[in-house]
């Protein structure tokens, strides 16, 4: 089996856990707090990737599936490891490869010779957060494995359905298709990842530090969780509660709407994007301690939410091997071209946190 975990669930964890969604709120500045030290703890072995370490703070408040993606060797997984030890939670690891079976994700039906019946063994995907390394690297059948799991966040086999660990959040790494040896992630697929970062090359300083930081021993090992299972849940909850004015919302929607007419796209971004855009920009309101969303935080996210959603035309992609960067540049001019919103903060809803 090509799969391992640390803090591995038993079966029993296949017994539904509390919903997140049941968690009691949690004073903004708590909050903050709680999300700088989750940083502090990340930036310690990631270096000069701040921007990338708070989209992935970002989504993980979200709740959503993270894909990260760039070229062998930059910290992708070192990134998707760090944010998962920073929390006491259980956590998976998934090493994807081309003979990885759909079984070794989700889990089979063994028959007990004993007791004359089949018992469900759970597979990786039973954990809190589950690291899916080189996640391109399976082949198209083992990857749709993911697709119930992350967007219903239950598993079917045998005719029989298992609930998920609540929080559920899949952090997936993943090689540029012009590499050797990938598959192409599905549109689906692609569809249910929040966000897509990329991680690219350190400057200068932060690759000769990290000759001096990462010599003698793996800097991981020094990683200790900051935050427990239940303030994550607290985090999650609250996040959820910042206030969306109706502009702002509509301002999303126009955003994802101007996707699906661009003449430089020929597939533009879903409903769920839509969706996906106002709660990850929820969540990065209240990492900035603010109870309500502005256009701002729409546009900072419109790149990492939208981009991965996105299929440009032959001859937008022109001369360039790489589509991301000309996707990017597209949604850029989507979002430089849409109105924003006049007037579009406003008073929280009721029941959202205050500072």
């Amino acid at each position: 089996m090509n799969s391992y975990a640390t803090r591995q669930p038993t079966e029993s964890s296949v017994a539904p856990e509390e919903d997140a969604g049941t968690a009691p709120l949690m004073d903004l500045d708590e909050l903050r707090r709680a999300a700088e030290q989750i940083t502090a703890n990340v930036e310690s072995v990631i270096d000069g990737k701040h921007e990338a370490v708070q989209t992935a703070l970002v989504v993980l408040l979200a709740e959503g599936h993270l894909l990260i993606e760039d070229v062998p060797g930059v910290g992708k997984t070192m990134l998707a490891k760090s944010l998962a030890k920073s929390v006491d939670c259980t956590v998976s690891r998934i090493q994807f490869t081309p003979d990885l079976l759909p079984s070794d994700v989700t889990g089979v039906s063994v028959y007990n010779q004993a007791e004359r019946r089949f018992e469900f063994k759970p597979g990786a995907i039973f954990a809190n957060i589950v690291i899916g390394d080189e996640i391109n690297r399976a082949s198209p059948k083992t990857q749709s494995a993911l697709l119930e799991c992350m967007e219903e966040r239950q598993v079917t086999v045998d005719g029989s359905t298992y609930p998920l660990a609540a929080p559920f959040i899949v952090v997936a790494t993943q090689n540029p298709v012009e590499m050797e040896g990938t598959y192409a992630l599905p549109e689906a697929q692609r569809d249910r990842f929040m966000a897509r970062i990329a991680m690219g090359y350190p400057d200068e300083d932060s690759e000769l530090a990290m000759l001096t930081t990462r010599d003698t021993s793996s800097p991981l090992s020094r990683i200790r969780p900051v935050v427990t299972s239940d303030e994550l849940r607290a985090m999650m909850v609250t996040a959820r509660a910042v206030f969306a004015s109706t502009p702002v919302k509509q301002y999303a929607v126009d955003l994802v709407r101007a996707t699906r007419e661009d003449r430089d796209l020929r597939l533009g971004a879903s409903p769920r994007a839509t969706l996906q855009l106002i709660r990850a920009a929820k969540a990065m309101a209240a990492l900035a301690g603010r109870d309500f969303v502005l256009p701002d935080d729409v546009d900072a996210l419109a790149v990492p939410v939208l981009g991965h959603r996105l299929l440009p035309t032959s001859r937008a992609l022109g001369h360039h091997h790489e589509s991301a960067p000309v996707i990017a540049d597209i949604v850029r001019r989507i979002v430089a071209s849409t109105p924003v919103p006049v007037g579009s903060g406003g008073a929280a809803a009721p029941g959202a946190t205050g500072r």
